[in-house]
């Protein structure tokens, strides 16, 4: 995980996203639970997401963890598209890598019992 990667997301950059992405990616469907499986289903995920809200995502910390998962902390705003302010928080995005791909990503709550 790096940065570019984010301001890829923040750009709605499907491409450069999606080249990163195991073919069995599991990635979490955060405004409607559950999991996206595969590339298709993220950008469909996204794609959808997209239509109704504004997300930007900044990390301010990416830690590489001792079992090999990426720990990444991020600024997360997100505004409806007439604007309004939904979400302005901190979380933990946590992904595991499978041949240098993203095979999973997890959201968590910044709390103390975050992995670290």
């Amino acid at each position: 995980m790096n940065h570019e990667l984010y301001a890829a997301f923040n750009a709605r950059d499907l491409p450069t996203l999606l080249a990163r992405m195991h073919p069995d990616v599991e990635w979490p469907k955060a405004w409607d639970g559950g999991y996206a499986h595969g590339p298709e289903q993220v950008r469909d995920y996204w794609v959808s997401q997209w239509k109704t809200l504004d997300p930007k995502v900044t990390p301010t910390r990416i830690d590489t963890l001792s079992d090999g998962r990426v720990r990444v902390t991020v600024h997360q705003v997100v505004h409806g598209l007439d604007g309004a302010l939904l979400v302005d928080t901190t979380v933990v995005h946590l992904y595991t890598l499978e041949q240098g791909l993203i095979r999973k990503m997890d959201i968590l709550e910044l709390c103390s019992d975050a992995p670290s």
